[in-house]
């Protein structure tokens, strides 16, 4: 039988395995579950697709989304593995013949839904088959603490507790806290399993945060500077996608949309569009995008701020999953805190959970946006600040996101933060960050008069800084414990130990700030340093061989990812292969895939080595 390096050249064309690839397929190989958490773009699907041609019987992968399991069924034949997926787009004709088809022994591989696992047709055909591996992708979607909990997903081990022979479990994630690692571990009844972190960075990922005045303006500019790239805008409500889809087609680029406002005929389609790459930038709420595996996302955008640092990572991680350079934009607004408390406060839509669990949930998911509101405002690290929220330590300096690019001056704050905490003080800690900003710039509001806020001592006392720069200071205390922000349904201010020590001038505030006009200069040296492919590639040749691939892609309607990744044409380019061992020393190029396609990519390669001579 062939070893596991030799299914992985012939089937998906690499010649080594990633790191934590080749532990986490030993270890389902010995019998033994496995759960992997790996990042986005990581390669997981490998980690339980390797094996499944390895393995004696059928291989079972529990996936949420119907995209998801089309986009992996499609990517595995055309790489040569018989796979087939199970779920409600098929009709019932459709799926009699796929589970006669499975029962024949024709595929491998069988992904389905988890809603399926139960029901009597799938079980009949599951009791009578020989199913050596049940894998478990998105797996944080077991736990009702993780951002993204499906009820469907408790159905699993219910189905595996009734299967007359229990296969080897594994179950793969990209974003899992301490708390959910462990929740997956239990609720999926993981037997000593081998549990692999291979860490949660992104090396090839720019992150970067802005908070413009103008967020649309900050959008156009960004696409103009970035033409012919595909990309990601994700917006907080359906009515934002709306006006930044609109806003963006009546500027004339090819844009679509995806929220869970639209029938589900034309979500396929408009998604269909941005896989296929007709239209290569998609606006949408964060319905979309799980599961898909376009490799050739070299933006993502976030309009608004997501609601914690797990959903953020999840969503910017859909961007560079080929490895090649891309960048993620989080444009923050301070109304995206108040739209996002909205969503917690009225979430009642899990009938799983009785009213106390609710309550608990509703309290994680205040702290968890109380955190995501502190990436917008550290002057640390970026890509530190989200490793050390997953548990991971590194050295505050990555040199690959906005504040490592931006040159800081420190200042002295410490009389505006004595102002700060002195109107907390006086106000007996009884309002929120709005109240306490109005009331220092001296604003008139009918809700400071209301709360009589308007005769506080402290009204007006900041009236020379802006309330941006205001907010800014007050952001910083609350970030570094000086005040605290409670998790109540309306957020208060509450003094902290340390407030004394500011407010008797013993300690002092000292915050970063950028030097305007170089942050300007490093943030548009990293965009157009960022997203260009790597490596010193002739642009001309890289254009032919992404014409060929849009043309096989569309004559075969499949994705053109699917064909051959961005970072496979790149390959393609730096290596100017001359015949099949050469092509096969590209990274991406198997067998199969040589047989299938190989001598149309080298023929146009050949024909372009002729015009340069």
């Amino acid at each position: 039988m062939e070893d596991a390096k030799a299914i992985l050249k012939k089937y998906f064309g690499y010649d080594a395995f990633r790191e934590g690839q080749e532990e986490l397929i030993n270890s389902i190989l010995s019998g033994k579950d496995t759960l992997g958490i790996m990042p986005t773009g990581a390669g997981k699907s490998i980690c339980f697709q390797v094996p499944a041609l390895m393995l004696p019987g059928i291989t079972l992968v529990i996936s949420p989304l119907i995209s998801l399991m089309k986009d992996q069924v499609g990517a595995l034949n055309q790489a040569g593995v018989h796979a087939a997926y199970l779920n409600s787009s098929l009709t019932a004709n459709q799926y009699r013949l796929a589970l006669q088809y499975a029962r024949e022994g024709r595929y491998k591989i069988i992904y389905v839904a988890p809603e399926r696992l139960t029901t009597g047709e799938f079980l009949d055909f599951a009791m009578a088959s020989d199913i050596s591996m049940v894998s478990i992708d998105e797996a944080h979607c077991v736990s009702q603490w993780g951002q993204d909990f499906r009820p469907s997903y408790l159905k699993i081990i219910e189905f595996v507790d009734k299967m007359p022979k229990r296969p080897i479990l594994s179950a793969f994630t990209a974003t899992a806290t301490k708390e959910v690692k462990e929740d997956i571990i239990r609720i999926l009844k993981l037997i000593s399993p081998t549990a692999l972190t291979t860490g949660f960075d992104r090396g090839n990922l720019f992150f970067s945060v802005q908070s413009p005045k103008d967020k649309f303006e900050v959008v156009l500019r960004y696409i103009q500077e970035n033409k012919e790239q595909s990309g990601i805008i994700y917006c907080l409500t359906r009515k934002e996608v709306e006006e930044v889809c609109d806003r963006l087609n009546a500027n004339g680029f090819a844009v679509t949309r995806y929220h869970a406002g639209l029938s589900d005929e034309e979500r396929r389609e408009n998604q269909d569009d941005f896989i296929y790459d007709r239209k290569p930038i998609i606006v949408a709420t964060n319905a979309f995008g799980m599961g898909i595996d376009k490799s050739n996302v070299r933006f993502v955008i976030h309009y608004n701020m997501p609601k914690n640092i797990e959903s953020y990572y999840q969503e910017a991680g859909r961007a560079g999953r080929d490895g090649e350079p891309a960048e993620c934009i989080l444009l923050y607004g301070g109304k995206d805190v108040i739209t996002n408390q909205f969503f917690i406060d009225n979430n009642n839509e899990n009938e799983e959970m009785d009213q106390q669990t609710l309550e608990v949930v509703k309290e994680r998911d205040r702290e968890r946006l109380k955190k995501m509101t502190y990436y917008c405002f550290t002057r640390e690290c970026l890509r530190d600040y989200i490793l050390r929220y997953f548990g991971e330590y590194g050295e505050n300096y990555c040199g690959n996101c906005s504040n490592c690019m931006t040159n800081f001056e420190e200042q002295d704050v410490t009389a505006i933060a004595k102002q700060l905490i002195g109107c907390v003080q006086s106000s007996r800690q009884r309002f929120g960050m709005g109240v306490i900003v109005d009331t220092v710039h001296g604003s008139n509001t009918a809700r400071l008069r209301q709360n009589r806020m308007v005769e506080n001592s402290y009204h007006g006392s900041l009236a020379k800084e802006t309330v941006f720069f205001i907010r800014q200071v007050l952001n910083h205390l609350i970030l570094k414990d000086y005040l605290y922000l409670t998790n109540e349904e309306y957020a208060i201010i509450k003094l902290t130990e340390k407030s004394e020590a500011v407010f008797r001038e013993e300690e002092k505030i000292i915050m970063k700030l950028p030097k305007k006009a170089e942050e300007t200069a490093n943030h548009k040296k990293a965009r157009s340093a960022k997203v260009q492919l790597e490596g010193d590639i002739d642009t001309a040749l890289f254009e032919n061989l992404r014409s060929l691939r849009l043309e096989i892609a569309r004559e075969e309607k499949v994705p053109p990812y699917i064909v051959f990744s961005d970072k496979t044409l790149n390959g393609m380019c730096q290596v100017m292969p001359n015949n099949k061992e050469e092509m096969l020393s590209v990274s991406g190029i198997g067998n199969y895939k040589f047989d299938k396609y190989g001598e149309q990519f080298l023929e146009v390669i050949q024909r372009y080595k002729e015009t340069k001579k």
